[in-house]
């Protein structure tokens, strides 16, 4: 992360695209997490969680959000790799900051 934000604090457009992405990224993850452990929560409730189909998938992501973990860190890196390979084929950096 240190050299990710290195590298956007170079020009004010490189700044507000990363700050743009991991905003994005950070919303997905915390909806789906959130999402996982409503849905873990509903089905310990209602007694659904029987360890088959849905609810048993579910209730195994519950178990193993250690894993889960290392996933999200993952896809964080992952999308700034392509963010980044998206900002480069874009030509972002050749957008001039016009002072006010």
């Amino acid at each position: 992360m240190l050299g990710a934000y290195g590298w956007a604090l170079v020009k004010p457009i490189r700044k507000l695209y990363h700050h743009l992405t991991i905003t994005a990224v950070s919303v997905v993850v915390a909806v789906v997490v959130g999402g996982l452990e409503a849905l873990n929560l509903i089905g310990y409730r209602l007694g659904l969680s029987d360890g088959r189909g849905f609810w048993g998938a579910i209730g195994s992501l519950d178990d193993n959000f250690g894993m889960l973990g290392y996933l999200i860190v993952g896809i964080f890196i992952a999308a700034w790799l392509i963010s980044y390979a998206i900002y480069r084929v874009n030509g972002y950096d050749e957008i001039e900051a016009a002072a006010s």
